[in-house]
């Protein structure tokens, strides 16, 4: 699994550009990263309550606005959910693959796409503050499943 990797790097952009990474941002990212899919806010509400009884709400939230903010996590819009960025050394926009079938995610990272995008935005006079692109379908898994049902 990449979660150690991710980890390191997540330390070692906080240390370059002055970020502090709290014990308790830290607990949150590992707990997106360990999870097997996308992750709501309450779910990892629960998951810290068992670990710091006294967390809420605030608590979680508070922590998850500082990894989007660093573009350390990801949040899928359609599904209210969080998942981790496999890609923390650099801040970029993803673009996700989503299985309609299993719910497996796939991140994208195409900075062409995001160029693209950003200079459709110039051109129509436009300032966008974040990029959010989402296309559901089919995993490849889940196709060949169905072609062998």
């Amino acid at each position: 699994m990449q979660t150690g990797r991710v980890i390191q790097e997540v330390e070692q952009r906080c240390a370059r550009d002055h970020l502090r990474l709290t014990p308790t941002r830290r607990r949150v990212l590992e707990l997106v990263l360990e999870a097997e899919g996308p992750v709501k806010a309450y779910d990892l509400l629960d998951q810290l309550k068992s670990e710091q009884p006294n967390a809420a709400p605030p608590t979680v939230y508070r922590a998850l606005e500082f990894l989007l903010e660093h573009h350390f996590i990801h949040r899928l819009e359609t599904l209210n959910a969080f998942v981790s960025c496999f890609h923390p050394k650099h801040q970029h926009y993803g673009q996700f693959l989503i299985c309609e079938d299993c719910g497996a995610v796939r991140e994208v990272a195409e900075n062409r796409l995001s160029d693209d995008l950003a200079r459709l935005a110039r051109d129509a006079d436009f300032t966008p503050t974040r990029q959010v692109l989402e296309v559901y379908g089919t995993c490849g898994k889940c196709r060949r499943q169905c072609k062998a049902d």
